[in-house]
């Protein structure tokens, strides 16, 4: 076994072989853009995460009730809400995706280690309107088919693509594909260490072209959020923070700058 993010790609086989993400179609009505959301956004656009644990936290929070989890992000100011839908190690599910787009008008971002195109086509099917790809695990060979061709699929299937980087050469990389938006993870999944100044690195020498740079991981305060901005970041991707707090719409209200 090599490191975590091998772990979390060996994890996703499993489940893909244990018919995991063979679901049923739900109606999901119309898109929900997440790249719209984001630009109209008067104040900081946070997306907010919906995860009851991590790997390296533990239990963020006994008996998470998605549904009111997510009314309390919306309500806080939340630009949209990232869904973890791995069970080992985040106690997340795909189920809380039709959950929560029943409860809020919010785009929903799927999170997972993706793989296979079926994992795709489950987001889609649970009426995910964006899906996480992580970079990394196209250049190591887990995934089953190309980037390219993975964005494409994602497309036809009226998904946008947020792409995960985490070094200076999957962030040039990553402007050279259709992804629609270019995350940056502070959080190396090789050992689960974060950095912030990961973001700040990567942006330093500038943004290829126009599209949003989110970035994630490590997130905790107002100050943090102000120093990424500075540093030409355009959206943020909050979790722990958020999820752990006593008052969820705050905590959301706080960070966004909306209160």
């Amino acid at each position: 076994m090599g490191d975590f993010l091998d772990i979390f790609a060996l994890e996703s086989r499993e489940r893909l072989s244990d018919g995991y993400y063979r679901v049923q179609k739900v109606h999901r009505g119309e898109n929900r853009s997440l790249v719209a959301a984001i630009g109209r956004r008067k104040f900081n656009p946070i997306i907010a995460e919906l995860k009851s644990a991590s790997p390296s936290a533990g239990i963020l929070r006994k008996d998470l009730n998605v549904s009111e989890c997510a009314k309390a992000m919306e309500r806080g100011g939340a630009v949209g809400l990232s869904v973890l839908t791995v069970p080992q190690r985040f106690s997340g599910h795909l189920d809380s995706i039709p959950l929560v787009r029943s409860t809020v008008q919010l785009p929903i971002l799927m999170k997972d280690f993706v793989i296979s195109r079926e994992q795709v086509r489950a987001a889609a099917n649970v009426g995910a309107d964006c899906l996480l790809l992580v970079l990394s695990l196209f250049q190591r060979g887990y995934v089953e088919s190309g980037l390219e061709s993975m964005i494409a699929y994602a497309h036809d299937l009226g998904l946008e693509v947020l792409l995960e980087t985490h070094s200076e050469h999957e962030y040039r990389a990553a402007f050279g594909t259709l992804a629609d938006i270019i995350g940056i993870n502070n959080r190396d999944l090789r050992s689960l260490a974060v950095d912030l100044e990961v973001t700040k690195r990567l942006l330093a020498g500038g943004k290829p072209d126009m599209r949003i740079v989110v970035s994630e991981s490590g997130i905790n305060s107002s100050e943090d959020i102000v120093s990424l901005k500075n540093a030409g970041v355009d959206a943020f991707l909050i979790g722990s923070v958020i999820t752990s707090s006593e008052d969820i719409e705050a905590a959301v209200r706080g960070l966004s700058g909306s209160k």
